[in-house]
This record gives C-alpha cells, structure tokens and sequence, in this order.
C-alpha cells in the first residue's frame, strides 16, 4: 500500500470522526468525546476503512459499488453525514471544501466511465 493510499485513508478517518463528533455534540450533547453509540460508530467506521479494498479508485462510501457497512450502521452513518455535512462548512470549511470538490471530480469521472 503507497503513501498516498494510507495519507488519503488517514484523511477519510480523520473527517468521518470529525463529522460524528459534531453529530454527537449537537444530536446528543457531549461535551467532550462521544456517547457510546456515536463511539461505536465511529469505531465500526475505522474498521471498515481499514479493510476497505477499493480505497485507491473510490473517493466516497457514497460512490462505491459494494456496500460494506450492516444496514443499521450504513442508515446510522447517513443520518451523521446529512445532518454534519452541511454544518462543515462552518467547522471545517477547508477540509469541506476539499470534500465538495473530490466529489464533483468522482462524479465526472463515474459519468465519463458510464
């Protein structure tokens, strides 16, 4: 696995915990760390990063052809992403902007392989 690999599986972590502990905050209102079901999700959400064998031609869970997360945990992790995504901007603008456009540049790549 190259240094890219890893530094972009860094990165995905990095913002998936991110996205979570502002669900948490908000939907839960911890101060500090997560409740245990926000814990567990993001501990269910670094697992499946490790193992994720498509991590070199995928940018997003979103995008990708095999779904790898249980049915509760996918539907759990959709209702952190709806809810933190938008609110990122005002967190984390450079990391949300970096987000936006990798999914416009997956978008146009799937579209042009279709």
């Amino acid at each position: 696995m190259g240094v890219d690999i890893e530094a972009k599986r860094q990165r995905e972590k990095a913002m998936v915990n991110e996205m979570i502990a502002l669900y948490c905050r908000k939907k839960h209102g911890t101060r500090s760390g997560l409740c245990p079901d926000c814990a567990a999700l993001a501990a269910y959400a670094q697992q499946r990063s490790d193992r994720c064998p498509f991590m070199e031609t995928k940018t997003f869970c979103s995008n990708c052809k095999v779904h790898c997360y249980r049915s509760e945990m996918r539907e759990k992790i959709r209702d952190v992403m709806r809810f933190s995504g938008p609110r990122m901007l005002l967190v984390h603008p450079v990391a949300a902007i970096r987000h936006a456009m990798e999914a416009r540049r997956e978008k146009r790549r799937l579209e042009e392989l279709a």
